[in-house]
């Protein structure tokens, strides 16, 4: 019997799974290394001391994420790249790096928080200045949230996409001060009135983008609002033309208000532990982020160490997006420089369409939905069953990847049938094949468990691709 490769214990493999995108055998191995998943987690919690060069040269492959809105503009008008093009670089690029990001946990918050302060791809207004948002979501995904709530609602990006670039004090325009309210800090449970919406809106005029130009970010004092404001216990006079401090400390208090506590409490708990959290941990994530002064790891350490979040195994289950890098992680894909449309850099974005999702592709403001129920209609599980198929089988998208060979597949050999599975299974899933698993690849490859495997020739390929996509298409891998 060939010696079972090591996995994770079941309960480091729910921590990986919740805060990484795929649990690898690269990444079980770090995890030994370190002591253990606890150990990981805390050591990615500090992710600048994580050095990730092969992710950060992933960004080379789109070289127009380098260039700065006025030159994009530029480009888009001339006949060059356009806004879409960019957007779905934009896009590839995100893919790659939550899929080969030694920085996994930083990945996992970048995502959540995109999530939280929403601006789809594409769109029109705000496209030049996206990518600069990222960095900027980046930047504070594992800060603070109030120091976050302020970069991102004054960012040029936000400011363009829910037009308080062109809302001045004699023409409000109260969408970024209605989402600022509903969608980014207290929400629907703050029981604001559209007076108050309208004091939000108020407070954040003077913050302009000159669009359709140079694309530069600037305060017009001359636009700003002057006069009394008062929201959800915030009053201020507002005498001055230069409402620059007015706007950060109402976005402040606005971040740390009790009821945004518990909402972004309750988001963090729906996302790592189940679609319906309890109201203890709950309160214990809220007690930790309000008693953090909203520090994001303070936090997430209070979530991991919740009776609740170790109780939650398997209760998650992956979007398609998830999914498919999960997918390219478990398969051990290895993906190189695109040159051409048809190769796998470029060709992700098709397929993740084909199984029912696309990166930032939610068109309302609100983000993408984080509930089994968004992501378990046939259609999807059908288009993630043929994606699983095809890159097992490496049948698309075909160039610009290498996939494992049958011999890195294979343990030593010979082999009966069902070790080779359970070696299989420990590549796929990081966990020993279970009796299902055994029976569905029987049942499928029709080998039966005690046949023996003499050299990789008594394995035909596609045997291997029906095997890999049983385990691709299992609960196992479709939840995290």
């Amino acid at each position: 019997m060939p010696a079972a490769r090591p996995v994770p214990s079941a309960a480091d493999r729910h921590l990986l799974k919740r805060f990484s995108y795929g649990i690898t055998p690269a990444l079980t191995d770090e995890v030994y290394r370190l002591g253990g998943a606890d150990q990981w987690f805390s050591r990615q919690l500090n992710h600048k001391d994580i050095s990730d060069g092969y992710a950060n040269g992933l960004r080379d492959w789109f070289p127009a994420l380098d260039k700065t809105p006025q030159q994009l503009w530029h480009t888009d008008q001339t006949g060059g790249q356009q806004g879409f093009e960019v957007t779905a670089d934009y896009e590839r690029w995100t893919m790659l790096r939550r899929a080969y990001s030694k920085r996994q946990v930083q990945e996992t918050m970048v995502e959540f928080w995109a999530n939280l302060l929403h601006i789809p791809c594409p769109e029109a207004k705000s496209w030049p200045h996206r990518v600069r948002y990222d960095t900027t979501l980046r930047q504070h995904a594992l800060g603070r949230f109030d120091d976050m709530v302020v970069a991102c609602v004054l960012h040029p990006a936000m400011l363009l996409y829910l037009d308080n670039a062109v809302s001045q004090a004699s023409n409000i325009n109260e969408n970024l001060g209605r989402e600022v309210l509903e969608l980014h800090t207290v929400g629907v449970a703050g029981d604001y009135t559209e007076d108050e919406v309208q004091d939000s809106a108020r407070i954040l005029t003077g913050y302009r983008v000159d669009a359709w130009e140079t694309w530069t970010p600037y305060y017009a004092e001359e636009d700003h609002f002057r006069g009394q404001v008062s929201v959800l216990g915030f009053s201020d006079p507002n005498p001055s033309y230069n409402g620059r401090d007015l706007t950060k400390r109402y976005l402040r208090y606005l971040a740390t208000h009790p009821v945004t506590a518990r909402r972004i409490a309750r988001r963090l708990c729906v996302r790592f532990i189940s679609d319906d959290p309890s109201p203890a941990v709950v309160d214990a994530v809220t007690a930790a982020f309000v008693q953090s002064g909203t520090d994001i790891k303070q936090t997430l350490r209070a979530l991991v160490a919740h009776p609740e979040f170790a109780a939650s195994a398997g209760d998650k289950t992956r979007t398609p997006t998830q999914d498919a890098i999960a997918t390219y992680r478990a398969l051990g894909l290895e993906v190189m420089p695109p040159s051409k449309k048809e190769d796998f850099a470029y060709s992700l974005l098709h397929q993740v369409n084909s199984m029912g999702q696309q990166p930032f592709g939610w068109v309302r403001p609100d983000g993408f939905p984080d509930v089994a129920d968004a992501w378990t209609s046939i259609s999807r599980m059908l288009g993630s069953w043929r994606a699983h198929w095809g890159l097992a089988g490496g049948y698309w998208p075909k160039s610009g990847v290498r996939h494992r060979t049958m011999g890195e597949w294979l343990p030593a050999l010979p082999a009966r049938f069902d070790e080779v599975v359970d070696h299989i299974s420990r590549l796929v899933l990081a966990k020993p094949a279970s009796k299902t698993h055994q029976r569905a690849v029987t049942a499928f490859t029709t080998i039966q468990p005690f046949e023996r495997i003499r050299t990789s020739s008594d394995l035909p390929e596609y045997k291997l691709v029906q095997l890999l996509s049983v385990l691709l298409d299992s609960p196992a891998h479709m939840t995290r």
